[in-house]
């Protein structure tokens, strides 16, 4: 078991109440997330963290001039793909009353090195593709419904969309 029954209800109730709550109150369903922090500590390595301090650390392949002692960024991204897409699955499941037994999310990408390093401006310099998989499993649920939560939770994973959509990408520079 995954989660317990009491977990799943709690989870539920949240989701149900945050929904009441926007229904009443959309203009405060727009907010500003939490920042991710990127340092360069050392060569191609970066500490990470939020505003309340340390998470973990990136790095580089040794291929590229990193020392490979952290996943790389791009990991990160499939990483927070993988872990979005299964907490939007969880939270699906919980909503319709089903009791994951199995939630099971991995994403692989393949990517053209080239276009990181500069050395086609035609080849683009991150993923040319990525899949998601997921195993998902629960007691009396059939696979149509599994599948139908999935199908519902992937449309609706925020990391998700801001892959797949072109999102709006500002930046700022300042000088110390």
């Amino acid at each position: 078991m995954i989660q317990d029954p009491a977990r799943a209800a709690a989870i539920k109730a949240a989701i149900e109440s945050r929904v009441g709550y926007l229904h009443e109150h959309p203009e405060r369903a727009r907010v500003f997330d939490k920042a991710a922090i990127a340092v360069l500590d050392s060569g191609l390595r970066c500490r990470l963290s939020t505003a309340e301090g340390p998470v973990t650390a990136s790095d580089m392949p040794t291929q590229v001039g990193g020392d490979a002692s952290a996943p790389t960024p791009g990991w990160f991204m499939r990483a927070a793909l993988a872990a979005c897409d299964a907490t939007t699955i969880a939270m699906r499941a919980a909503r319709l009353g089903v009791q994951l037994d199995t939630l099971e999310v991995s994403v692989e990408s393949e990517t053209d090195s080239r276009g990181l390093l500069g050395m086609d401006d035609a080849v683009p310099a991150g993923p040319v593709c990525m899949t998601t998989h997921v195993c998902i499993g629960a007691a009396g649920a059939d696979s149509a419904q599994l599948r139908q939560i999935v199908e519902w939770a992937l449309a609706h994973s925020p990391v998700a969309d801001a892959i797949k959509r072109s999102v709006s990408v500002r930046v700022q520079v300042r000088t110390p």
